[in-house]
């Protein structure tokens, strides 16, 4: 007769709810670490994390470190005797004493297939960078940035119109159905670890609000990626003879001309030139205003064919 899993779950944002949720499937989630609270809005009201509120409304303990290296954190964890800690976008490295805390270590959902993109925004640089598929990887902790042996993964298409925010939603579902499928089965010794081949590595550094900025001397393939990739943050946005604008949707198109210079400005779009082929810009939001479709946006703006972006 198996034992009942205890498991330590640590993670913050609505990416690793999904997670958790699968963790209270699998055994007895004996406690919660998540992120501080912190003030959140416009009225800066202190708000929980998607996590803090699943594991409340489950009844499970919390703990809210502000640190974990260099404090008693990895004996308040091995106190609640944890078999295994499932670690999803909890926003901490974690230092030797609290990965040897549980059991059988800790075991990481990351949402790439590594040892591609490895770091803080892997969705992100996936669609920016053109990779056909992403996935999900779950992976043995050690003290590396994502460089540890690889339990079991899931691939996933990156489909013309996926986004940073579609995917997101559609690898934390396949986070859960890796957990489902294979952490029982590692706890239980049943797993192989496979070590990550040093081939094919990459990095996916945390975006900056600078990513969203449309640069002409781009082609329009990789500006059209950019811009899916980094909505909904930080947005793609230019200048324009008209003001700051944020660009939500666009088309790659084939028109030719310098770098920046806009090309057709009508009903269908503002097409401007890149370096190689063209966009069209399909819904824009001027500063301070609503997304509108681009003949909206044309109606009242003097938009110049020929003027430089």
């Amino acid at each position: 007769m198996r034992l009942v899993m205890k498991i330590a779950f640590m993670g913050t944002p609505s990416f690793a709810a999904r997670s958790l949720e699968a963790c209270f499937e699998l055994g007895e989630v004996v406690v919660v670490v998540t992120q501080p609270d912190k003030p959140r809005g416009r009225g800066q009201e202190v708000s929980f994390s998607p996590v803090k509120a699943l594991a409340l409304e489950r009844g499970v303990p919390v703990l809210q470190p502000q640190k974990v290296r260099g404090t008693t954190f990895a004996d308040e964890l091995r106190a609640f005797a944890p078999d295994v800690a499932v670690v999803t976008a909890y926003g901490k490295i974690l230092p030797a004493d609290v990965l040897a805390a549980p059991r059988r270590g800790c075991v990481n959902v990351h949402a790439s297939l590594l040892p591609r993109w490895r770091g803080a925004a892997p969705i992100q640089w996936a669609i920016a960078s053109g990779d056909a598929e992403t996935g999900v990887c779950l992976m043995q902790m050690d003290e590396g940035m994502d460089t540890g042996g690889v339990i079991d993964r899931a691939v996933l298409p990156i489909g013309p119109a996926d986004t940073s925010a579609s995917l997101h939603e559609a690898l934390a579902a396949l986070g859960g159905e890796v957990l489902r499928r294979s952490l029982r089965r590692y706890v239980d010794g049943e797993l192989p670890v496979v070590p990550q081949p040093e081939l094919g590595v990459t990095h996916a550094r945390m975006i900056q609000k600078e990513d969203g900025r449309l640069d002409w001397s781009r082609s329009a393939a990789e500006l059209e990626r950019r811009l899916r990739a980094f909505t909904p943050w930080p947005g793609a946005f230019c200048a324009s003879e008209v003001g700051a604008l944020k660009v939500t949707a666009a088309r790659v198109g084939d028109g030719r001309g310098a770098p920046g210079t806009v090309l057709t400005a009508d009903a269908r779009g503002v097409e401007v030139a890149c370096q190689e082929g063209s966009l069209w810009l399909e819904v824009l939001q001027p500063e301070g205003k609503r997304a509108m479709p681009a003949k909206d946006f044309l109606q009242g703006r003097a938009v110049t064919v020929g003027a430089v972006w």
